[in-house]
């Protein structure tokens, strides 16, 4: 897709800034240009839809940032080397795991995940990236920024592995917990949670430390010589180098899951701080989980739903059917990204009549060049379209977006009925912004999907029906006529009779 255009007067963006608890305005340090990293996959296994909503909500806000005219370097990591089990410092690495059980190479593994994680996102419709880079391409920038990390005072070797010192990053300035709000204090005593991942790991001068560089056993497959030796980095360190390389020591946007807030960004932000003495993003957004039964979905909590069972219906015993990835796409952006998402058959299925709703108001639409309507009440669209900005520069509510396309299409339905005036000019700016709404900003396009209940094998199955119908009408059998109407009802289909014949919508 091309670069999205605006010609309509910007407006202030305001988003949620994790960092200071606030919504602010969205000012880039560089006039004109976005830098925005988001976190991407460990590509140990397949993408599922808890993954959907992060890379769906970044999506969002690198077209609307486009479509305000910045030019946007949008970078995803893939993560292939160095996150290991329950995000710990100790404990297999993801990937090799997943080679040891099934006998191949980590890199077989990596591509293998990486593929099917980039073709689920294009099936949802997101953008290409500008720049997706991989940790294991970026072994040297990784070492050269542990390096400097140690030579500032805030970082030592313990038997071949490196370990940020958050004691003495906390003595020399530093805020650990800046971000997540978690207490340093708390931390070094291994309150709470961090008891449990923390325990047993003697090599650390305090449980808050966090790893760098980790020393690799005999039997450890991914590994890479260092300075302290042969080993792999430390999951955070990662980020923090990529991010450096492609957007700078200071950037605009980090984004992720809030799962993410602490331990990663949090030590993302020390790592950076350590290094450069200043804070290395300027707007930190997180979006929040999307769980099944109230608990967050994941790998790791065995409760995940593949993006691929859900788009084929099969795999999985608590899907009842195939949905279209746009049909994912609708329903993940009828929620705001800050706020809970509970899975459901019942919410994807009403999400999938309301697109198909949104859908063909827009195919109608389309099919007007101009209203010839002599007669009924005037519009013009320009607080609609005021409204509409507003509502995603209020921290890209597209919830709120999805309800002013409805909006909308209440004024299509009026403009076929012919009972609303509006002008050749306002005509061509509500149907210009009701599909740059629609489709460049939101990203939502005709399912794609066979499987679909909206592919365009129905919709012609569906002219057929009521061609039958009307040939029915025609030749006065009134009971078959009926007999069509009412089955179709049962089946949530509704259709109305009008002068240019029958029409037909879900329900």
């Amino acid at each position: 897709m091309a670069e999205i255009e605006n010609t309509t007067a910007p407006q202030p963006l305001y988003v949620y800034n994790t960092l200071t608890k606030e919504k602010e305005l969205f000012t880039p340090i560089h006039t004109g240009r976005v830098g925005l990293y988001v976190c991407g996959p460990t590509v140990y296994g397949s993408p599922h839809l808890g993954h959907a909503r992060p890379y769906i909500t970044f999506d969002i806000l690198f077209r609307y940032l486009q479509y305000q005219g910045y030019k946007v370097r949008y970078v995803r990591n893939i993560t292939d080397v160095g996150h290991l089990e329950n995000d710990a410092d100790e404990g297999e690495d993801k990937i090799a795991k997943k080679a040891r059980l099934e006998q191949v190479e980590p890199m077989e593994i990596a591509h293998l995940y990486t593929d099917e994680f980039e073709h689920s996102m294009s099936a949802l419709n997101n953008l290409p990236v500008s720049i997706s880079p991989r940790a294991t391409g970026h072994i040297i920038e990784q070492i050269e920024m542990i390096t400097e990390i140690i030579n500032k005072g805030l970082a030592y070797e313990a038997d071949g592995s490196v370990y940020f010192d958050v004691i003495a990053y906390h003595k020399g300035g530093g805020n650990y917990g800046e971000l997540s709000g978690r207490v340093v204090e708390d931390l070094i005593a291994g309150a709470g949670e961090n008891r449990r991942i923390l325990a047993g790991q003697s090599e650390k001068r305090n449980p808050a430390d966090f790893a760098l560089w980790k020393k690799a056993q005999s039997e450890h497959i991914m590994k890479w010589p260092s300075p302290w030796s042969v080993g792999f980095p430390g999951w955070h360190i990662e980020c923090s180098a990529m991010s450096r390389k492609y957007l700078g020591t200071e950037f605009d946007i980090h984004g992720g899951g809030m799962d993410l807030i602490f331990p990663h960004h949090e030590g993302e932000i020390a790592q950076c701080k350590a290094v450069n003495n200043a804070e290395p993003v300027k707007y930190w957004m997180h979006c929040n989980m999307l769980t099944i039964n109230g608990q967050k979905m994941g790998k790791s909590l065995g409760n995940f739903i593949t993006l691929s069972d859900l788009f084929s219906g099969t795999g999985n015993d608590v899907i009842e059917k195939a949905y279209d990835p746009m049909t994912i796409r609708f329903f993940i952006l009828q929620a705001h990204y800050r706020s809970t998402l509970d899975f459901s058959n019942t919410g994807l299925q009403a999400a999938e009549k309301g697109l198909y709703r949104l859908l063909q108001a827009a195919e109608l639409l389309n099919t007007y060049s101009e209203v010839h309507n002599d007669a009924g009440e005037t519009w013009s669209p320009e607080d609609w379209i005021l409204q509409c900005h507003a509502v995603m520069n209020d921290d890209l509510n597209t919830a709120r977006l999805i309800s002013e396309l409805f909006e909308g299409v209440s004024i299509i339905n009026k403009i076929k009925a012919g009972t609303v005036q509006l002008s050749t000019y306002h005509f061509q700016l509500f149907k210009s912004t009701f599909n740059t709404m629609l489709i460049d900003i939101l990203g939502l396009k005709n399912p794609t999907n066979s499987q679909s209940g909206y592919n365009e094998v129905v919709k012609d199955l569906m002219h057929l029906v009521l061609d039958l119908r009307q040939m029915s009408r025609d030749t006065k059998n009134w009971d078959m006529s009926d007999a069509i109407r009412d089955k179709l009802a049962n089946m949530n289909i509704k259709v109305k009779d009008e002068k240019e014949g029958a029409t037909w919508e879900m329900h």
